[in-house]
């Protein structure tokens, strides 16, 4: 799908605290009519403020206002191409609320199509700053709120969409209202409606957490089959990292343009991952997304990685958990070769600073398994027990708020006792990784074996090397261009493996030398 972004506009006098989403749908057209009730705070003195939302542009696809309201009372309002202007003086801490009534058909955001059984949808899928193509909105990740939508559609349809059902009602004419509400504040690129003919199950409760399966009639033999697998892993990632945040968990076949779209509380999966044989992979790594991008989210798309590694990370240790080490060791070997491979064709730090418009470009190498990668040294840097407290420390200070980077190595270091700044500083806020070419050599006389690492990059790391000759695990520490250590040994080793249980991100060239 074309994708078009503007750089991120974001409103330091503003602090969006709730919105109030009235949208209605129909069968005829594409054009959806809304009304958003917005309560602002106000952190500065103003003379005029402004919301995000799309423009209608020369193809007809956009949303026009055409009233902004406080207490009733018209304001003046203008709109350029993805910014409402709102033309009224508020002073700093006030709390105010307006109502923005607007319509029009989307360009993006809410994707309204047909499914593979030819059956009509509508789709929200706003990442990662793409509801402002339908809602008015602050449209960035730092400024998160509570969100209620009420949406009114031809009552053939089931609506989802974040929080609790509160309301469902019939209406004159076959329409039905459906009301929603989170209470627990969220991003604008998790928030979401999915309206569709859809068959429901509800397999179970976790503690006081419904599980619901959303998906097409047609594929309900296997989605309620498939997506049962969430019942093993909410309970995993509630026990290892904190509660969970939200009022239920719903697991929904969509029309995603992403394979799985981590919206809070209501997921979205692609249409064929009903059948899809890497649908518990999926499903981990989305779930974990309700703790990390939703729950604990980021505060600007540089530091990305704080969702999407640590959902890759926490699916491997899911996976781990389950069965066992080995399915941790390959999945490892698989991201390494991944994260190699596009640090030859991009070299950027992780904590990309860089991409100021074309926020896709960020979902890489980098973002997932490089990120993952992190956690997993950092695991082994402080041990099971730290770690896991200190993942759980970070959860609990930053659940319904944003963190970035910085922020996550301070709590590390808390739980830790530990200096964690050049760990953090190499990994994450320098490109590449280190390329090791490493010589050893058997000496007969001394009964020893010589080792000779060397980093070829230019920016040198500090990690620890591990090494196993015949089979005894020993750790080399490096931390300069060449490093030199000898081994006594009894005989000529028949194997020197380095990095034998997958804890190092590098890339290796081993000689032996006689």
């Amino acid at each position: 799908m074309a994708f078009n972004s503007k750089a991120q506009v974001q409103f330091p006098a503003i602090d969006v605290q709730h919105y109030t989403f009235s949208i209605q749908l129909n069968d005829a057209n594409d054009t959806i009519k809304g009304k958003a009730v917005v309560e602002l705070k106000f952190l500065k003195n103003v003379k005029s403020f402004q919301l995000n939302l799309v423009k209608t542009n020369s193809s007809g696809k956009g949303m026009r206002v055409s009233s902004v309201k406080e207490h009733g009372k018209s304001i003046l309002f203008s709109q350029d191409s993805d910014v409402i202007h709102i033309n009224t003086p508020v002073k700093a801490g006030g709390a105010h609320n307006y109502s923005i009534t607007y319509q029009g058909v989307p360009a993006d955001g809410l994707i309204i199509s047909k499914n593979e059984f030819g059956h009509r949808t509508f789709f929200g899928d706003n990442w990662p700053n793409r509801a402002h193509n339908w809602l008015p909105c602050a449209d960035y990740p730092a400024d998160k709120a509570t969100v209620d939508f009420i949406v009114t559609a031809p009552d053939h349809y089931q609506v989802v969409a974040n929080g609790l059902k509160t309301v469902e009602t019939a209406l004159p004419g076959h329409f039905k209202l459906t009301h929603w509400k989170e209470t627990s504040p969220l991003p604008t690129k998790v928030m979401v409606i999915g309206v569709a003919d859809f068959a429901i199950d509800h397999p179970a409760d976790i503690g006081n957490i419904p599980l619901y399966t959303y998906v097409f009639p047609e594929s309900k033999e296997a989605g309620f089959k498939s997506y049962q697998v969430a019942k093993e892993i909410l309970p995993y990632y509630n026990k290892m990292v904190g509660p969970y945040a939200y009022e239920k968990l719903a697991n929904v076949q969509s029309k995603t343009i992403f394979g799985g779209m981590e919206n809070a509380s209501a997921i979205f999966y692609f249409e064929n991952s009903v059948t899809s044989k890497g649908i518990e992979e999926l499903m981990a790594h989305e779930i974990a997304h309700q703790w990390f991008g939703d729950a604990a989210s980021e505060k600007s798309f540089a530091h990305l990685w704080l969702s999407e590694g640590f959902a890759t990370y926490m699916t491997n240790l899911y996976l781990e958990n389950k069965y066992g080490t080995d399915t941790l060791k390959k999945r490892l070997k698989d991201d390494r070769e991944t994260v190699l491979k596009f640090e030859k064709r991009r070299l950027t730090p992780v904590v990309d600073t860089g991409v100021k418009n074309n926020f896709m470009q960020m979902l890489n190498a980098n973002s997932y398994q490089k990120g993952g990668w992190v956690l997993h040294m950092l695991r082994r840097k402080l041990g099971d027990t730290l770690f896991w407290r200190g993942i759980r420390n970070y959860y609990a200070q930053y659940k319904n708020s944003n963190a970035n980077t910085d922020d996550l190595c301070r709590v590390m270091e808390k739980t830790s006792g530990q200096n964690l700044e050049q760990f953090f500083k190499q990994w994450l806020y320098t490109a590449g990784h280190p390329q090791l070419n490493i010589t050893w050599k058997y000496d007969e006389s001394k009964k020893e074996v010589e080792l000779a690492i060397t980093q070829k990059q230019s920016t040198l790391f500090e990690f620890p090397l591990e090494v196993s000759i015949d089979n005894e695990n020993h750790t080399i520490n490096i931390n300069s261009k060449t490093t030199t250590v000898v081994f006594a040994v009894n005989s000529k080793p028949s194997s020197v493996v380095f990095d034998p249980d997958v804890n190092l991100l590098a890339g290796f060239e081993v000689v032996e030398s006689n």
